[in-house]
């Protein structure tokens, strides 16, 4: 089976739930529960990887600290091998404060930390050399190796006859596509979510957003819609495929665990059509649990749901 080395973000979500109102200044609102979880795009997807049964690895940076601790224990208890993760001692491990609504929506308040400082020459090459598959996951949160170093950095993992896939996340700095721009021409899946690629392309329809990022040279474009589910354009043809319908918990680490469930998918060898129906199944468990990665299963129960539901 291929193996996957996801390169990027890592951060230490406290989970914060239900938020049913924000307290005014100096007053004081219950909730249920306070919980740490694994987050960031690249542990995210690591970890989905493993507990789908995909030989996973990852490229990554945290401080010497509580948290970056808590995240490399949590990927080696699931299988991650974890030497391309390097550790800084100078700044902090990448953290963010999940605010939870009682439907399963969250807003984000977030510390940039040692994802601000990853770079190119944190890369482990034999960490990428071992692997089939590269995704690049969290840029536009990445100050240091967004724009020009993930250019470089894919051209060269394209010259290693690699397989690369390309996530977003919410630029609040407002630069958006002069950071992406330029990768697209080495990316064989770029998978943002439908409200980054707004942002990105300038477009609303789904159809201008997929000849945009194409003409700029993307082979195979994924738009990840939320509870409309997804769209495609992959081998220049046209998929579009509803959510499985589940009770939502969370909706935290749902677009991560897509990207898994894809990424699962081209290991196995499916059709496209197979991976992106297997994507969205692995994104109805995640949503039923609390958590980025709380409620993935090994594959073989995903294939089991998809047959089920049917």
């Amino acid at each position: 089976m291929s193996r996957v080395c996801c390169v990027g973000i890592a951060v230490a979500d406290v989970v914060v739930k239900p938020i049913r109102v924000i307290p005014e200044p100096g007053k004081l609102e219950l909730i249920d529960s306070v919980t740490m979880h694994t987050g960031g795009c690249a542990v995210n997807v690591a970890i989905d990887l493993a507990q789908l049964g995909v030989n996973a690895t990852i490229c990554s940076l945290v401080g010497e600290d509580a948290f970056g601790d808590f995240l490399v224990s949590k990927l080696k208890e699931v299988g991650v091998r974890v030497e391309g993760i390097k550790t800084q001692s100078k700044v902090a491990t990448s953290s963010s404060i999940v605010l939870s609504q009682e439907n399963g929506e969250r807003s984000f308040l977030h510390n940039i930390g040692a994802n601000g400082i990853f770079g190119k020459s944190d890369i482990d090459w034999d960490t990428i050399k071992e692997s089939d598959i590269i995704f690049v996951a969290g840029s536009l949160l990445m100050t240091k190796f967004d724009g020009q170093e993930t250019v470089e950095f894919l051209k060269k993992v394209k010259s290693m006859n690699k397989t690369t896939l390309l996530d977003t996340a919410w630029d609040s700095t407002g630069a958006w596509f002069e950071k992406i721009e330029g990768c697209l021409q080495y990316v064989d899946y770029f998978m943002p979510s439908y409200e980054e690629a707004v942002m990105l392309s300038g477009f609303k329809k789904l159809e201008d957003i997929v000849d945009l990022f194409k003409s700029k040279g993307s082979k195979n474009v994924i738009i990840k819609c939320g509870s409309d589910g997804c769209y495609a354009n992959c081998n220049n043809k046209v998929f579009e495929y509803p959510i499985f319908k589940v009770d939502v918990v969370d909706t935290n680490g749902a677009g991560d665990s897509f990207v898994a469930g894809f990424i699962t998918g081209l290991c196995e060898d499916m059709s496209i059509e197979e991976s992106l129906e297997f994507a969205l199944a692995v994104g109805s468990f995640c949503v039923r649990s609390v958590g980025a990665s709380t409620g993935i299963e090994h594959k073989t129960k995903v294939k089991q749901f998809i047959a089920n539901y049917r």
